[in-house]
Order: C-alpha cells, then sequence, then structure tokens
C-alpha cells in the first residue's frame, strides 16, 4: 500500500458529545479530553447544540474532538506519513505533527476562536457551497456582488462561497440565475474572507511569541496546498485566505499519499476525496466503532 495521511475537519460537522466514547475507552483520547476547561468540557459534552456553533466554542471543541480521535488511533498502530487538516482542522493536524504542544495548540485555537468571532459579529457574514455551477460561471456571479469571494476550492464539484449579510441574497441570486444552487453551511461567520483581515494580525501578533517546532511528520496547509514553508506565517494567514483543499489532495496523491483517515466528526473530508480522485482510500475515526473499523481495515490493506 501507499502512504497514509490523516485529515483534520473544520467547523461544521460538530456535535455535542462528538467523540465522547473514544474518551472514554482510550486513555490517549483521555489525555486530549483532560486538556479542555470546564467551559469547554461542559459545551463540548455537555450543552446545547446552539452553545457549539458559536464560534468561540465550536473551535476548541471539535480541535479537541478530532486530537482525541487521532490519538486513540495512534495508541491502536495506526500513524500517518503527513496531516492536513481543513480551516481550523489545520491547527489540530499542528499540533498533531508537534509543532507545538498540545496545551499551547489548544491555546492558540481560543485565541483563533476569539478573533474569528469577534471578526464575524463585527462584519456578519455567511459561507454556502455552491453546487451545480461551471466555475467560471460561478466566479461570474461572485463578481457581480459586491463583498463576496470564493473561499474553499473543495472538488471539482464544489466551492464555498462567501459574503458580507447583507450581499448573501444576492449572491444566491446571481448563482441561481446561472442554473446553480446554494447551501448555507452551519458556520458563525464569513471565514477564510478579507472579513478576517483582523484574525490573521492577530494571530500573526499571538503567533510572534510562540516557539515553533519543526513538524515531525509535513502538515500540507491550505494556503499553499504544499507542507510549510513558513509556519508562523502561514497559520495566521489561512484565518483570511481561500482554503486548497482540492488542490493539497492532488498534491498528496502525488507525494505518494493513497489512504487518507478523517478524524473527527463527520465525514465530510472523506467525501470531498473521493470527488477528487475515486480511486484513494478513505476511512473516517468519529467514534469507537469507526475506530474499530478503520483499524481493521488498514490492518487489512498491510496484508494485501
Amino acid at each position: 500500500m501507499g502512504k497514509i495521511a490523516f485529515l483534520f475537519a473544520g467547523q461544521g460537522a460538530q456535535a455535542v458529545g462528538m467523540s465522547r466514547d473514544i474518551c472514554e475507552q482510550s486513555p490517549a483520547a483521555r489525555r486530549v479530553r483532560d486538556l479542555a476547561d470546564e467551559e469547554t468540557l461542559r459545551v463540548w459534552l455537555g450543552g446545547t447544540a446552539e452553545e457549539l456553533t458559536r464560534t468561540i466554542n465550536t473551535q476548541p471543541c471539535v480541535f479537541l474532538a478530532e486530537l482525541a480521535c487521532a490519538e486513540a488511533l495512534t495508541e491502536a498502530g495506526v500513524a500517518p506519513q503527513a496531516v492536513a487538516g481543513f480551516s481550523l482542522g489545520e491547527l489540530a493536524a499542528a499540533a498533531y505533527a508537534g509543532i507545538l504542544p498540545y496545551d499551547r495548540a489548544f491555546a492558540l485555537t481560543q485565541e483563533r476562536a476569539r478573533l474569528m468571532q469577534r471578526c464575524a459579529e463585527e462584519n456578519p457574514g455567511a459561507m454556502l457551497a455552491a453546487l451545480r455551477i461551471a466555475p467560471d460561471a460561478l466566479a461570474e456571479a461572485v463578481a457581480a456582488v459586491p463583498d463576496a469571494w470564493r473561499v474553499n476550492f473543495n472538488s471539482p464539484e464544489q466551492t464555498v462561497v462567501a459574503a458580507r449579510e447583507t450581499s448573501v441574497a444576492a449572491l444566491e441570486r446571481e448563482i441561481a440565475a446561472r442554473g446553480g444552487k446554494t447551501v448555507r453551511l452551519a458556520v458563525g461567520g464569513a471565514f477564510h474572507s478579507p472579513l478576517m483581515a483582523a484574525a490573521t494580525r492577530g494571530l500573526a501578533a499571538y503567533l510572534a511569541d510562540e516557539p515553533i517546532n519543526e513538524p515531525r511528520i509535513p502538515v500540507y496547509t491550505n494556503l499553499t496546498a504544499e507542507p510549510y514553508a513558513d509556519i508562523r506565517a502561514e497559520l495566521a494567514a489561512q484565518a483570511s485566505s481561500p482554503v486548497l483543499w482540492q488542490k493539497t489532495i492532488e498534491n498528496m496523491r502525488r507525494d505518494g499519499f493513497d489512504t487518507f483517515i478523517e478524524v473527527g466528526p463527520g465525514r465530510v473530508l472523506s467525501g470531498l476525496v473521493q470527488k477528487i480522485d475515486k480511486s484513494l482510500k478513505t476511512a473516517s475515526v468519529r467514534d469507537a466503532a469507526t475506530l474499530e473499523q478503520t483499524i481493521k481495515q488498514i490492518n487489512e490493506q498491510i496484508a494485501e
């Protein structure tokens, strides 16, 4: 078999209690859970869905849930040769690769959540998945609307757009007029757009004082779709820059990766990988049952 990569998802698939049973059965996952402060733990494992959808809560909770899954899988003997994370997931991927100790990476995630929540409150916006529309037509639709941007290049079939709240209805109309369809995402702002510029500045200032380690395995960054070249700058810039997800998976395939394991809630990234290249193998670990399934799948691949 080729090489294995772990994928860490962003906001959108979160659920109260995510990864709970993995933390109950895995000592490695429990060590991640124990990083949580009292309020994060309450929202993550026992809060309301409404509380969990607030950016300031979502990001720390998803970060810990993903790392818990990754550590449980590693504890079971499945380790990757590289990692990538989508949006927020890039922080979990970077932490897993050793760029920051987990407690410092968790603090960074809380700071990112705070900064992006503030940007979202000061500049309300939304993100929409644009479907069934050609790239050129989508570019035309976005160009016709003020304060709208293409931000997440997910697969040949899906691009996500972001817009200021006052521009969302016009953007939906422009896309529909060109035969496309939009689905509003369960996120709290126009992430990865210029409306998050203040968050990037805040993250750059925060990271300037953080000791950064070289990653023990490559981390493919959203900004360039290549392994990190300038960790501080790329981690800060990704909050207000597009996510080049399709290109990331294509570059990892180029570099010999053929098995992608999504760790954390949902199966969004697994689905995108299949849309990018159906020949690639995917798996996901989000609870105890899928952990067991994935371990079995990887062992069978190794035995082939």
